[in-house]
């Protein structure tokens, strides 16, 4: 186990001594085909990957980073966060089976549920978005293989107690699988919580550059990490060379990003609840919004994703506060350097158990940029929405 903190250790793993004269960033290797000097040895493993699909030494140093950053034995890596999702989800599940889950959960991730899995003979239930750990225990029934965690939600933001969840599973031979994007495998550790699967989507704070789409799979029980290794066989997945070695670029950083852009994203969430035009900050750090004891007890940061539920409104003033910004880029997905902000009022329609919200839903991501200059440009933004309110 090593001493440091992930902030030291992400770094430590490139300088590490004893391999001679080096970059400080691996070479890229660009191959399909390996080659072997005798006949004997093109079968064997411990000689490293026997063709390009199973990865080479970027992806390799970014396997074994992202393990060490998630607590875990292994990790995977496949080609995008969503696939980070559902390969668990096929690898523990089976026709006539059925995956628990809450309302919040993604919505790309709601539609392989709905759609593939449904179709393979894999049921899903949903519990509303907001139900808490004892009530989320007591739904567990005997077909159910799975439940699958977000912690917080997807746009709502809800927390729930990951800890207790997993142990109460554990106990009924159920497995869990969390979506740990928002945590960016630092301000919470699941697989430490007695989760089975931890999962993220490298696309957002690793790769942190809007740059690369990836995925990352970890976890310690080696059943689970043999079911998902099958998966990613089966299928043919990879992962490039070149995304590896930005997702791993961006894993050096990553401490120093998140937390920079946890702070500015409290400092907005804390102005926008102050705001007439708005009802309700959904950001579980800011003191006073549903699932801040939760937040406070469990995590170490925050990520600067949140939801503003407007007062009122409609969709064409939710799209006038959108078009009045200059700063913050319309455009979906988050964890990169820039802002960014999205209308989603639309999405409750998908849930089992709509939410009753006050007006508008916005989701709003916060970057390294001032955020004086965030919030002098949100304030543009509502007031072009309290102007549309008053228009015939």
């Amino acid at each position: 186990m090593s001493p440091y903190s992930d902030r030291t250790r992400l770094i430590a793993s490139a300088t590490r001594r004893g391999h001679g004269r080096r970059p400080v960033n691996p070479p890229v290797e660009r191959a399909s085909t390996m080659l072997s000097d005798r006949a004997e040895a093109m079968q064997d493993d411990a000689d490293g990957p026997t063709y390009g699909l199973e990865g080479g030494s970027v992806a390799r140093q970014l396997r074994a980073a992202l393990a060490g950053l998630e607590k875990a034995t292994d990790a995977a890596l496949v080609p995008s966060g969503l696939a980070a999702v559902t390969v668990p989800l096929l690898a523990l599940t089976r026709p006539g089976d059925e995956v628990l889950t809450l309302d919040g959960v993604y919505g790309p991730t709601r539609r392989f549920l709905s759609r593939y899995q449904a179709s393979r003979g894999v049921a899903t239930r949903y519990l509303p978005a907001e139900t808490d750990a004892e009530t989320l225990i007591a739904a567990i029934g005997e077909r159910t293989r799975v439940v699958l965690l977000e912690s917080p939600a997807s746009l709502t933001f809800e927390m729930i107690d990951v800890a207790a969840v997993a142990a109460a599973c554990r106990a009924r031979g159920v497995r869990t699988v969390m979506d740990n994007t928002w945590a960016a495998g630092l301000a919470f550790k699941p697989l430490t919580k007695g989760v089975d699967v931890s999962v993220q989507a490298l696309t957002k704070y690793v790769g942190g550059h809007s740059d690369v789409l990836m995925g990352g799979i970890a976890a310690n029980d080696p059943a689970c990490l043999r079911a998902v290794h099958d998966v990613i066989e089966d299928l043919g997945w990879h992962v490039s060379p070149d995304d590896a070695w930005l997702a791993l670029r961006g894993l050096r950083t990553l401490p120093l990003r998140y937390a920079e852009q946890g702070r500015s994203g409290l400092r907005v969430a804390e102005w926008l609840q102050g705001r007439p035009e708005v009802s309700r900050v959904l950001y579980p750090p800011l003191p006073g919004a549903v699932g801040h004891e939760l937040w406070a007890r469990d995590f170490t940061g925050a990520a600067s994703l949140m939801g503003v539920v407007m007062k009122g409104g409609d969709t064409a003033a939710g799209r006038a506060f959108l078009d009045a910004l200059s700063l913050f880029g319309m455009g979906y997905s988050w964890g990169g350097f820039e802002s960014l902000i999205t209308h989603e009022t639309h999405q409750m329609a998908y849930r089992s158990h709509p939410p009753s919200l006050e007006g508008e839903l916005i989701r709003l991501h916060v970057g390294l940029e001032d955020p004086a200059d965030l919030i002098a440009d949100l304030e543009r933004g509502l007031a072009a929405f309290s102007a549309a309110l008053t228009l015939p």
